[in-house]
């Protein structure tokens, strides 16, 4: 085995192995909390032939789509095999957790040095704010690392495209799988739907043409939303709604329009919502209602984008909330604290490195970048970080789409999750998990060093001659 795959193998077996001893320490006493006591009791109607079906207390039994079906029917797989448990669901976070690990390490190899590669995987590998969550029966560490897949297999598409030699044979089949791995992860988490094109527009090498990005792009979006289309027909047919996956943006937009904090809140029922039972219809409902919200008042809907921000991205805690939630006799406020803690040290770290590394990289606006990255740092050194993300997508985007096109996948793919996971939560509310999603990426960005662009061709008798003038 060649050396580089030798330690992709390493950092699976280091994510797999902090993943599994997490979940054989929290084994059965953590059972659901959450939305994980929804995602873990519609898994168990799929695995024991029941359908997508909600079991009420009367006795009745109606269709279901309020929840995302992707990450249930995963955990349904494993359950029809191996029964349902937290110890059951925890593995399969852990396989999905540790496969990123190993993709993260494919990427950083294309972005830095060997060494610098493989610190930074390992770092995910091991990240306190990843492998404590492993064992929540939750969408988010999972959708973290279906959108870090689906990156490393678009920058396979994009290796055959700069290796004119083979002429991109395997290019299509890439792009395919990058978008079943999207299609997957918008089976998970909707939003997702909306990274496809983006990251079909970006699986191609420095020298595609407008054209052939587009086609890309059309394809892994066609490819996502494929995927999702036979759930689509399934709601089409028993929900009495043609919702692409789930029926809850009405709810998440009237919350988000109701919120006075950014967080989730109670939602205040509109008088013409009351008598709506129907999942679907009360979803209809509640979208009239919180597009009323925002039209009438769309400077207190745009204010409030700060806040859900702060939630957001200040401090994810999705693990230490998860787990005082689920047994709070075991995990207790000081535990909860101990661990926020430390998972806020971590990203903070890190997220200063990302800032510097993008700072650093050879290109337009060196100086700008500077200075931004500078002033965004001092955001990682007090409450409010999620100024400093946001700078992070700007630094990004102040290299210019010619120099971005040069960089390797992960510079410009981590920053699209991150601006796309602001946009969907600055426009709905905020939440730490949510925000969870970004961390992988964002890591691995603290490690990135690519190399200098080479000279273009105009570029290259300037070179040559101003070599000969310094020997002269």
């Amino acid at each position: 085995m060649r050396g580089r795959a030798r330690e992709t193998l390493f950092v699976v077996l280091a994510a797999l192995g902090a993943r599994l001893a997490w979940v054989a320490w929290a084994g059965r006493t953590f059972p659901a909390a959450a939305d994980g006591v929804y995602y873990d009791t519609l898994a168990q109607r799929l695995a024991h032939g029941d359908g997508y079906t909600w079991a009420w207390p009367d006795g009745s039994v109606t269709y279901a789509a309020h929840y995302p079906v992707g990450y249930p029917a995963i955990l349904a797989a494993a359950y029809a095999v191996l029964g349902a448990s937290p110890i059951v669901a925890g593995l399969v976070n852990a396989l999905i957790g540790a496969a990123a690990a190993g993709a993260l390490h494919r990427l950083l190899l294309a972005a830095t040095g060997r060494v610098a590669a493989y610190v930074g995987a390992v770092v995910v590998a091991v990240h306190p704010a990843l492998v404590p969550y492993t064992s929540a029966i939750m969408t988010e560490g999972v959708t973290a690392g279906l959108v870090v897949i689906a990156a490393a297999l678009a920058a396979g598409a994009r290796r055959e495209d700069e290796d004119r030699e083979r002429g991109g044979g395997r290019r299509l089949a890439w792009l395919v799988s990058a978008g079943l791995a999207l299609g997957v992860a918008t089976l998970v988490r909707p939003q997702c739907l909306v990274l496809a094109p983006l990251l079909g527009a970006l699986a191609l090498g420095s020298g595609a043409r407008a054209r052939a990005r587009l086609a890309a792009a059309a394809l892994v979006a066609a490819v996502a939303v494929g995927t999702c289309l036979p759930w689509t027909a399934r709601n089409c047919a028993r929900m009495d709604r043609c919702a692409l996956v789930s029926v809850n943006g009405g709810w998440n937009l009237l919350i988000g329009a109701q919120t006075t904090s950014g967080a989730w809140a109670e939602v205040d029922v509109p008088p013409e919502c009351r008598t709506v039972w129907d999942e679907a219809g009360k979803d209809r409902c509640f979208e009239r209602a919180g597009l009323a919200v925002i039209a009438r008042a769309p400077g207190v809907w745009l204010a409030a984008a700060p806040k859900k921000l702060a939630v957001t991205f200040d401090y994810f805690g999705a693990a230490p909330f998860y787990l005082h939630a689920s047994n709070g006799a075991v995990f207790r406020d000081v535990d909860k604290l101990a661990l926020g803690v430390v998972e806020t040290l971590a990203v903070r770290l890190l997220l200063l490195g990302a800032l510097a590394a993008m700072a650093r990289i050879d290109g337009p606006r060196a100086r700008t970048r500077a200075w931004l990255a500078a002033i965004a740092a001092v955001f990682t050194f007090v409450q409010h970080a999620w100024p400093a993300y946001l700078a992070l997508t700007v630094l990004v985007a102040l290299l210019g789409r010619r120099r971005v096109a040069e960089l390797p996948l992960i510079v410009p793919w981590a920053a699209v999750v991150v601006a796309a996971t602001a946009l969907a939560h600055a426009a709905f509310f905020g939440a730490g998990r949510y925000g969870l999603v970004t961390v992988p990426l964002v890591t691995a960005l603290a490690f990135v060093r690519p190399r200098s662009p080479p000279p273009t061709r105009e570029a290259e008798p300037a070179r040559r001659q101003g070599v000969v003038h310094e020997l002269q």
